[in-house]
């Protein structure tokens, strides 16, 4: 955390400032077109005494220009606003001005499309909007919605690399042997889909095992995910549905709002099963999709814990190793949110820890 000491005060804007005297407190800059939104969104922050709010903006031309001047620890940030949007904005505040940001979203084929470009712009995180725009907001989604921003203010800002091109991942899978893996499970949260941006792409069309990603996402959101990655990989990428087999080759995006099942036919396919699941908080679960896949790939599955808040893979991944599977996760130094892979890492279900430019050769190693 860092010590905000905030000296100036501009006199013609309606702005909330909160001086700080020896306290170690995330710094929040507000940026939305609507007066309701702006005061919404800082009356949940003044809830929580981690926050203080450095200011408002009422677009992305009044945001760089703040970000400059106070230097916040992380912004909340729309989409569509005058005079210059929340997209257009990010772009040039991750070029010149980096700071964590977490987008406002829209669930709506557009927004979720808009949101998706954001986080590969640098957004370390995204919130539905109409989740706040509840008077009153469900307490659950408070929580959530703290949490997800001081885990953003405190966030490793995400790494933007070229992505690899198709000559230089099959230099690499020159390397490798004969396939000792069914199936890869990659499983992230917060930061995920950057990292997966700069793994899936370098997979060519021979893989021999079959793909399956696990992405924290609220509904709505893992189609056009797929559907973006389709257009970046070598590989044929979808969103899983229930009763797809699981072929070798292909990358599966587990639908959000289900929990990914899978199953053996009597012909000796797997397929999926996706089910309706209100117990448990993450749809897709890690834990559950790991604790299924385990009982049939056994030694023949390989899971990848990315970054992410939370220990969503623990439980799973303490299976895979009892079916003798191996665990790969990321490090600390590359990951946006070191939450996941440590929990993993820390209970000592991980064969290997490697930061994320190393993870594919890794997963190749295995094959």
């Amino acid at each position: 955390m860092r010590v905000r000491n905030i000296e100036e005060k501009p006199a013609s804007e309606t702005i909330l400032i909160r001086r700080q005297s020896q306290l170690s407190r995330y710094g929040v800059l507000i940026v939305d077109d609507s007066a309701f939104m702006r005061r919404a969104i800082s009356l949940l922050i003044e809830k929580d005494p981690d926050f203080f709010i450095v200011g408002i903006a009422r677009n992305g031309l009044e945001a760089i220009e703040k970000i400059k001047r106070f230097k916040p620890d992380v912004v909340t940030m729309d989409v569509e606003m005058p005079e210059m949007d929340g997209i257009t904005a990010l772009e040039q505040i991750m070029k010149y001005h980096p700071v964590a940001v977490v987008m406002l979203s829209t669930l709506t084929g557009e927004g979720a499309e808009a949101t998706l470009t954001a986080l590969q712009l640098g957004a370390v995180d995204f919130f539905p909007k109409s989740s706040l725009m509840k008077d009153p907001a469900e307490p659950k989604i408070i929580d959530d919605f703290l949490m997800r921003v001081k885990a953003a203010a405190s966030a490793k800002l995400p790494l933007r690399k070229n992505v690899v091109s198709v000559k230089e991942a099959v230099e690499e899978n020159k390397k490798r042997g004969s396939a000792s893996v069914d199936l890869l499970i990659i499983g992230c949260s917060t930061g995920g889909p950057s990292a997966i941006q700069s793994i899936l792409p370098r997979f060519t069309p021979d893989f021999p095992a079959g793909i399956v990603v696990l992405q924290h996402m609220p509904p709505g959101f893992t189609k056009p995910l797929a559907d973006r990655f389709d257009n970046l990989c070598n590989l044929k990428v979808k969103e899983a549905e229930d009763g797809d087999v699981v072929m070798p080759g292909v990358i599966y995006v587990a639908p959000a709002g289900y929990q990914t099942l899978f199953q053996k036919t009597n012909d000796g396919k797997t397929t999926f099963k996706i089910v309706v699941d209100e117990s448990k908080l993450y749809k897709p679960s890690i834990d559950v999709s790991l604790q299924s896949g385990s009982s049939i790939y056994r030694d023949r599955l390989l899971v990848v814990i990315l970054t992410g808040m939370g220990t969503d893979g623990l439980i799973g991944c303490g299976e895979v190793k009892r079916q003798r599977g191996h665990v790969i996760v990321e490090s600390e130094e590359s990951c946006i949110v070191y939450g996941m892979p440590k929990a993993v890492y820390e209970a000592g279900y991980a064969d290997r820890q490697v930061s994320l430019p190393n993870i594919y050769q890794e997963i190749l190693s295995f094959i």
